[in-house]
């Protein structure tokens, strides 16, 4: 049995697209998933599975959430080795800033560098971001609710046809020590 994390996308965010985490747990279990954690009630969860499909755990739970709560969540399910090594991987001092001053946003599969191209990283200074493994990482000083940095990535135009959810570096950092079999 392998641990991931299911990072759930947009969900239990200002009273929408309601997701109770008690019976997200069940729904997993349901979906013969061992060891189920939920963390906190923003939409991540780990758990050990036997095959180590990461796609295929996605699309079945995001699949299992429509059927059940009635609305599609994006999902992305990561093993340890990868959540460890985005942690590992941040090209910013990690220790310095507070966890609302980083963040990483995770992307369902590899992203193109020309995608953010077009963005000129001095007009936002001292908000800063660089790509990662199937991830971008946001050092935004003034928190993620005021970054102007944020808003232009999260521009449709720029993630269309991608699943994306953002964490902050204490979740980062938390999801990789809890799928730490």
């Amino acid at each position: 049995m392998t641990m991931y994390a299911a990072l759930l996308r947009g969900v239990n965010v200002g009273g929408n697209r309601r997701l109770p985490m008690a019976e997200l747990r069940t729904l997993m279990q349901q979906l013969g998933h061992d060891r189920v954690r939920t963390h906190l009630q923003s939409g991540q969860a780990v758990f050990a599975a036997a095959h180590g499909d990461e796609d295929v755990l996605a699309a079945e739970l995001a699949d299992a959430i429509e059927e059940r709560f009635g609305f599609r969540a994006g999902v992305i399910v990561r093993g340890h080795a990868y959540l460890a090594s985005v942690v590992a991987a941040c090209p910013f001092p990690a220790a310095e800033p507070a966890a609302r001053q980083l963040h990483v946003t995770y992307f369902d599969r590899p992203v193109d560098p020309g995608r953010f191209a077009g963005i000129d990283p001095d007009a936002f200074r001292p908000e800063e971001f660089r790509l990662g493994d199937r991830c971008l990482y946001l050092h935004a000083p003034g928190g993620l609710g005021r970054s102007r940095l944020a808003a232009r990535l999260a521009r449709p135009r720029l993630l269309d046809g991608l699943v994306a959810t953002t964490r902050n570096w204490n979740t980062a950092v938390k999801l990789a020590e809890l799928t730490d079999d």
